[in-house]
């Protein structure tokens, strides 16, 4: 087997882990309401926090790891989410939420997030891309879904510290795999990238990686595509990570749904998006990525505008259809998106993803907060629904606009 399936292995166990540790928020609302009687909104404040931080950090953690390694960068942001999660059962006050939670999570987290697919899909693969970004993205997206119902359960048996701290030995047991079998290049273990060449595994960068991650924003932010993907994007992140994940839940905890069967309802939604993100990067080699994300967006759109109407106590036919649709389309969006960016701004796309890949966590945050304020405002949740149908429509034919022409964006340096 050539090395770079084991690379992708473990980049999906990280990857899997890391959306874990980031989606435990959502399922801690309940109990963190109910022990300090913080209001919804201040919660999702530190899931925003998180989700803005995921974000912003993945153009700098693709620096980085062309600077320093992608091992090293690894390591480290699993012992800062470790740190962060640990940390929680000393609090006493909303700021230290924020602050466990919110930043230091986010941070390990966001060291994690999809850049990391694209430096590993970028530097181990030349053939099978489009499948390989497939898979690990639905690592990325299934794994925070999956672990909720053990996390709920756990909570609901146990109290939500147990929870904090199961997550932190989660990313300690990780680290030492990553130390062992995750190589930064091909040249690292003597071969060429899978389906490549030698010439293909490019020099490393040494060059700072502020700086490197400043310098391809400004170089891609000139171009209308950039802009295109950035914004769809962003209202990706709205209607997944800021919408869905953290106040499903609690939405339907609201129409009389126990919180652990709410939870297994999302659990359903990542493993479906396994199936649809594996299936979309099998498509992205086949199909125009712009009508694949036209028919990905519209679809999530109308579903969202259905849901408020489905929500009940009891889980119906029409529910799981929603969760099963969801799951197939939830993250099925990022391997188009990376294959344009390829397209778009060649051997710089890692990096500038992780701009775009920031768009997403930045919509996500908004969305958190905004949805949670909605909720203590207005009572429920279905303006929030609404807005996100409409804004999933809108992404739907912006990604149309993304021109088929290679934008003229250096390689960092």
């Amino acid at each position: 087997m050539h090395p770079a399936w084991w690379v992708a292995a473990v980049t999906f166990l990280a990857l899997v882990g890391a959306a874990g540790f980031r989606a435990v928020p959502g399922v801690l609302m309940t109990p963190l309401h109910d022990e300090f009687g913080w209001s919804i909104s201040t919660i999702s404040a530190a899931a925003a926090v998180n989700m803005a931080l995921y974000g912003l950090t993945a153009p700098f953690a693709a620096a980085l790891m062309e600077r320093f390694g992608i091992r090293r960068v690894v390591t480290a942001a699993l012992l800062v989410v470790a740190a962060g999660s640990g940390l929680t059962v000393f609090m006493t006050a909303s700021w230290q939420l924020i602050l466990c939670w919110g930043v230091l999570v986010g941070l390990g987290t966001g060291a994690m997030a999809l850049a990391l697919v694209a430096t590993v899909t970028g530097r181990w693969f030349v053939a099978r891309r489009g499948l390989v970004s497939g898979v690990l993205t639905a690592g990325g997206a299934a794994g925070g879904l999956v672990f909720l119902p053990l996390v709920s359960q756990v909570a609901d048996r146990f109290g939500w510290r147990p929870a904090s701290l199961a997550v932190a030995a989660a990313a300690l047991a990780v680290a030492p795999l990553v130390m062992w079998l995750l190589r930064d290049r091909p040249r690292d273990l003597g071969v060429a990238p899978y389906g490549g060449v030698p010439a293909d595994d490019v020099e490393p960068v040494r060059s700072g990686a502020a700086r490197m991650a400043l310098r391809a924003l400004a170089t891609a932010a000139r171009t209308r595509g950039f802009w295109y993907l950035a914004a769809g994007m962003m209202i990706c992140g709205a209607t997944t990570m800021g919408l869905i994940q953290p106040h499903f839940i609690p939405a339907a905890h609201d129409h009389g749904m126990p919180q652990t069967m709410a939870a297994g309802l999302l659990a359903l939604v990542g493993i479906f998006d396994i199936a649809g993100t594996i299936a979309s990067g099998w498509l992205t080699d086949r199909i125009d990525p712009r009508y694949l994300l036209l028919v990905y967006y519209v679809l999530r759109g109308l579903s969202l505008l259905a849901l408020p109407v489905l929500f009940g106590p009891d889980i119906e036919a029409n529910m799981v259809a929603f969760i099963v649709f969801y799951g197939l389309d939830w993250v099925a969006t990022i391997p188009p998106t990376m294959a344009l960016c390829r397209e778009l701004f060649g051997a710089a796309a890692p990096v500038v993803f992780g701009w775009v890949f920031a768009s997403h966590q930045v919509g996500a945050a908004f969305m958190a907060l905004a949805a949670g304020i909605v909720r203590d405002q207005l009572g429920a949740y279905d303006v929030a629904w609404y807005v996100g149908g409409v804004l999933a429509v809108i992404a739907g034919f912006l990604s149309l606009l993304v021109r088929k022409r290679t934008a003229k964006v250096p390689a960092p340096a």
